[in-house]
Order: C-alpha cells, then sequence, then structure tokens
C-alpha cells in the first residue's frame, strides 16, 4: 500500500522542491524515493515513472510560474507592464532554478501532456497581454514574445551560472536590458525591406 499522506500531488511537490536542489535533469527516482522516504519500488505506486515525474514537475513549475508574473503584471500595460514582467522572471528563475528548467520544457503532443499544454498557453497569453499595448499584431506579436522570452531567459541563465564577472551591479545591467527592450518594442517591427544595407562604392 502507498505511504500513509503521500499522494501523486505530494510527489510532484517533493520532486520539485528536489530539482531546485539538484537541478531538473540530476532528479532520478531513487533520490526522490529517499527524500519523501518510501523505497524506490513503492514510489512507482505514486508515480509510474520518471518521464510522468517529469511532466508532472513541468507542469507544476509552469502553473507557479504563470500565477508569479501574472501576479506581478496584473493592472499594468505598456512599459510597466513589461518591467514587471521582466523583474518577476529573473526572480522567480534564480529563487527557483529547477523548477525553471522544468517550466521551459516544451510540452508533448501526446494526450498525457493536455495538462501541461494548457497551463504553457496561459502563460503564454500573460507574455501577449504583457506584450499589447505595443499593439503589435500576428507575427509580430510572436516575434516580440519570443525575443521578450528569450532575452529574459539569457540573462537569467547566465547570471543563475555566475558568469557576470565584470565590476558593474547586475541589477543595473538588468534595467538597461529592459529598458532597450522597451524601447525596441516602442520602436515597432523591423521587417527585412525595411533594412538599410550599405555596399561599398564601386571602384
Amino acid at each position: 500500500m502507498p505511504r500513509a499522506g503521500l499522494a501523486p500531488d505530494a510527489v510532484i511537490t517533493a520532486a520539485a522542491a528536489l530539482a531546485d536542489e539538484v537541478g531538473f535533469a540530476n532528479v532520478t527516482m531513487a533520490l526522490l524515493a529517499e527524500r519523501v522516504g518510501v523505497r524506490t519500488p513503492s514510489l512507482y505506486k505514486h508515480v509510474e515513472s520518471l518521464d510522468a515525474l517529469r511532466r508532472g514537475v513541468a507542469t507544476q513549475a509552469t502553473r507557479e510560474f504563470g500565477e508569479a508574473v501574472s501576479r506581478a503584471a496584473v493592472g499594468r500595460s505598456g512599459p510597466d507592464a513589461v518591467r514587471a514582467f521582466a523583474t518577476t522572471y529573473r526572480r522567480w528563475a534564480l529563487a527557483h532554478p529547477g523548477r525553471y528548467a522544468a517550466a521551459i520544457r516544451a510540452p508533448g503532443t501526446g494526450d498525457e501532456d493536455e495538462e501541461h499544454r494548457r497551463v504553457n498557453n496561459v502563460v503564454m497569453q500573460i507574455m501577449y497581454d504583457v506584450l499589447a499595448g505595443f499593439e503589435l499584431r500576428g507575427t509580430h506579436a510572436v516575434d516580440a514574445a519570443r525575443v521578450l522570452r528569450s532575452t529574459l531567459h539569457g540573462f537569467a541563465s547566465i547570471e543563475a551560472a555566475g558568469g557576470f564577472g565584470l565590476p558593474r551591479v547586475v541589477d543595473r545591467s538588468f534595467d538597461f536590458l529592459v529598458e532597450t527592450l522597451i524601447a525596441g518594442l516602442r520602436h515597432g517591427p523591423v521587417d527585412g525591406s525595411e533594412r538599410q544595407f550599405h555596399q561599398p562604392p564601386v571602384a
């Protein structure tokens, strides 16, 4: 029989906490069994496989991340919304490194990934709402969401790895990054047809 008080949700929560300590990729059934106080074979009574465990952590982490950035951005628009979203994104990623690694994992296409896809779509909609004040349409909105996400991910990942060693306060560099993003969003999209290429003079 499963251990009294131990349910699938509790197992996922324990795995998420473990991921923050050892890294999402390093979570194993054996480590988790030790954490929750059961033998490894007994853990399979609560979660069917390591893949199922990872899906569960990814779903929970994505939901928690979405709730955090949603609370930060609610009632804001335009540059203020971007600043609030970006600040919370960075803080959450640094505070929950294992969960963050799980949250950026793309959902699968199978029926077992339906809940993960749903919460992931919620997070994507939050990003579109944050960017709505810049009046980007269609594919430009997709481009802007990808730029916002990838830029914040890059900064947070380098910071988490201790990659910023120059004598400059990291917070100030982050503020510069966010304001540069906002300036670009205000300027609007630049298509390939609008770029200026300087040709060398013909001899």
